[in-house]
């Protein structure tokens, strides 16, 4: 096993005794962007949340390895704690609690009681990540997510990502619903922060945030299984001529 790669194999997963990954294998390294292309239903999402550990996906074959550990023997909280991150493509709300308590919370509960960041610091974190997203200084007093827009729910999970600094972000559709403008300030924080220390999952089903995030790898996902992989060009391929000729050479 290699370090700093997460190394999934032969993934089948179920929901409801329906199948819905059946046999993934894929590699994700740190300091890499690897983009999953597919359409709807394809298992894109599905394979982000059994990564993360959501409890309604069972994992009925296949392994998950990073850094000697097995991810699907850890609870979630314990996979965060690891270095793995989802945003998400349906943000939540969470009303009483603010962007800045909700981080620094969040920042807090993977350190040692006597290591914890101390509000001062951590504002000063807070509003350097906030700069690199053009997000305005009194968003860090708003409920998480109560009325935000589309684009700031968006950012709201690159902002969290950029606090949180993971070893592997698993980015689920963050180009959904947004405006050109929220998405190329989306784009510019995932590449600011995709380096060396971190690698990211790109989940798309357009080619169009990789105008501004030039994946390393594309990778093409058709019916719960890999179906193709190449370089940028493939996702140009994609938006030109779409999946069929994937479905195609895979059924040849």
């Amino acid at each position: 096993m290699s370090e700093n790669t997460v190394e999934i194999e032969n993934l089948h997963v179920e929901v409801e005794d329906e199948k819905i990954l059946n046999g993934v294998d894929l590699e994700i390294s740190r300091g890499e962007i690897v983009a999953l292309m597919g359409p709807n239903g394809s298992g894109k999402s599905t394979l982000a949340k059994v990564l993360m550990g959501h409890p309604a996906y069972e994992v009925t074959e296949g392994e998950a390895y990073y850094n000697g550990e097995n991810v699907f023997e850890l609870e979630p909280d314990e996979r965060a704690e690891l270095g793995f991150f989802l945003a998400f493509q349906y943000p939540k709300e969470i009303t009483g609690v603010t962007v800045s308590n909700f981080l620094r919370t969040a920042i807090n509960a993977g350190l040692d009681e006597d290591d914890e960041i101390d509000p001062v610091e951590f504002q000063e974190v807070l509003e350097e990540k906030m700069e690199l997203l053009d997000i305005e200084a009194d968003f860090a007093n708003r409920y998480v997510n109560e009325g935000f827009s589309g684009g700031e729910k968006k950012r709201m999970e690159v902002l969290q990502m950029a606090v949180l600094q993971p070893e592997i972000a698993l980015i689920d559709e963050v180009d959904s619903g947004l405006d050109i403008d929220a998405l190329k300030v989306v784009a510019r924080g995932i590449n600011e922060l995709t380096d060396d220390d971190m690698g990211t999952l790109l989940i798309t089903h357009y080619q169009r945030i990789l105008d501004y995030v030039e994946p390393d790898r594309v990778v093409v996902m058709l019916d719960g299984e890999i179906a193709e992989k190449g370089g940028p060009e493939l996702a140009e391929r994609l938006e030109d001529e779409g999946y069929d000729w994937v479905r195609e050479e895979a059924a040849a």
